[in-house]
């Protein structure tokens, strides 16, 4: 039996992961709960269902991964890592469709990504995308585009240079992990975190040769593909950082897991020196800068709460912050139904969730919603927007980042 459902043994059936799962609550079907897609896995290890079995592929392809059932669970249960042993077992059974075979090459190819998403940004600064958002499936996806913009930024560029905060010389190292989506679509989030990271005394360093996470590869099932990005990125990380700072949860719950997926002592030893920005700023202090006068609602990324257990350290940046007023939507630990490639293969059951979520955030009438994960921006934004509303999705430290610049911590580049 494999190391992957083996994670599964402590499985009592007790069903407290029930109402902890988005999809089970949307559908009301024990196939779409962990515990019954855990009975499919098992009927898979067992060979009593095949991989080809339909109802067995949809089930488990209808899993967001999200895994909220393992915090609720008091058996340990390692959910995660039999879901994606199931899902490689289906992957080299039947193949994967084309769509999704296009995707994955795509983010295992820097030469390919980063034109796509430069592009694409490009095309987000005409605007258009704001204009043609929309409720429908073509419309969402562009108001997806639109939410990835966040905050409004000055015409001038903040400079790296700091006045205020003491030099960095002797702080802790730490080596930027930039990735795919972020590095392209999100910039100004890994502009903001070097800021607000140099601001509270860390030194910040760029790691040339490093690729995408592999997040995606691993989780539809693409574990050789995973493994060579994670080989590669083990390489470039090489640098003898004291930290390996994140901005995106997704990446960051992957990173961790690098020792466990190639099980040799580099990757180990980089696993171990992963944080997400948040946990180092919480550690540090972190320090308060100018006002926010704005309300925000925060919204839990599944891979930040549940995969790496960060649950207080965002919370601690916001509320870091003078005069923010932070509020916590029902579900906001919940999967908002991005959840990697899964709002472009199920748009219909992604949708449903997202409903939820947004039935739950707007009541508070935020000016703006933060999450800590690039799906979970678009997701949310694009969710705002087809709700009739045009809320700001941002990330923590950019709000962090405002709040400093409004201090007069940075100077501006003329």
């Amino acid at each position: 039996m494999s190391d992957g459902y083996q994670g599964l043994d402590p499985c009592v059936h007790c069903g407290f992961c029930l109402p902890a799962c988005p999809t089970y609550l949307a559908t009301g079907d024990e196939n779409e709960s962990p515990r019954g897609r855990i009975v499919l896995m098992r009927a898979l290890e067992r060979g009593d269902l095949l991989p080809t079995d339909k109802r067995l592929q949809q089930h488990l392809d209808n899993c967001l991964g999200c895994l909220g059932c393992e915090p609720v669970c008091p058996s340990g249960v390692a959910y995660g890592r039999g879901l994606s042993t199931a899902r490689q077992a289906l992957r080299e059974s039947n193949g994967s469709s084309l769509t999704q075979q296009a995707i994955l090459a795509i983010f295992a190819t820097p030469q390919l990504w980063r034109p796509l998403f430069t592009l694409a940004r490009w095309f987000r600064a005409t605007t258009l995308p704001r204009l043609l958002a929309g409720s429908g499936r073509v419309g969402f996806a562009w108001g997806m585009l639109a939410a990835s913009a966040g905050l409004p930024r000055p015409r001038r560029r903040l400079s790296d240079r700091r006045q205020g905060p003491p030099s960095n010389q002797d702080g802790p190292t730490v080596a930027l992990f930039r990735g795919c989506v972020m590095d392209t679509l999100f910039p100004h989030v890994h502009d903001a975190s070097r800021r607000v990271l140099e601001a509270n005394g860390f030194r910040v360093v760029d790691v040339p040769g490093q690729q995408c996470c592999g997040a995606l590869h691993e989780h539809t099932g693409a574990r050789e593909e995973a493994l060579r990005l994670a080989r590669c990125n083990v390489a470039a990380f090489a640098t003898g950082a004291d930290y390996i700072a994140v901005d995106s949860a997704g990446c960051g719950a992957l990173l961790k897991d690098y020792g466990h997926l190639l099980q040799t002592a580099p990757a180990v030893a980089l696993a171990a020196s992963v944080r997400d920005v948040s946990e180092l700023l919480a550690e540090a202090g972190p320090r308060a800068g100018a006002a926010l006068p704005m309300r925000i609602a925060y919204d839990a990324p599944c891979h930040l709460n549940h995969a790496q257990g960060v649950v207080d350290a965002p919370l601690a940046i916001l509320r870091a912050i003078p005069e923010l007023d932070v509020r916590l939507p029902d579900g906001h630990e919940r999967c908002c139904g991005s959840a990697g490639l899964y709002s472009l293969d199920h748009p219909a059951l992604a949708r449903q969730i997202l409903r939820d979520k947004m039935a739950a955030i707007l009541p508070h009438e935020p000016d703006a919603i933060a999450t800590g994960n690039p799906g979970c921006l678009m997701q949310l934004g694009a969710g705002s927007i087809a709700a009739g509303r045009r809320i700001p999705t941002v990330h923590p430290v950019e709000l962090l980042d405002e709040s400093y610049r409004r201090a007069g911590w940075y100077r501006l580049s003329h």
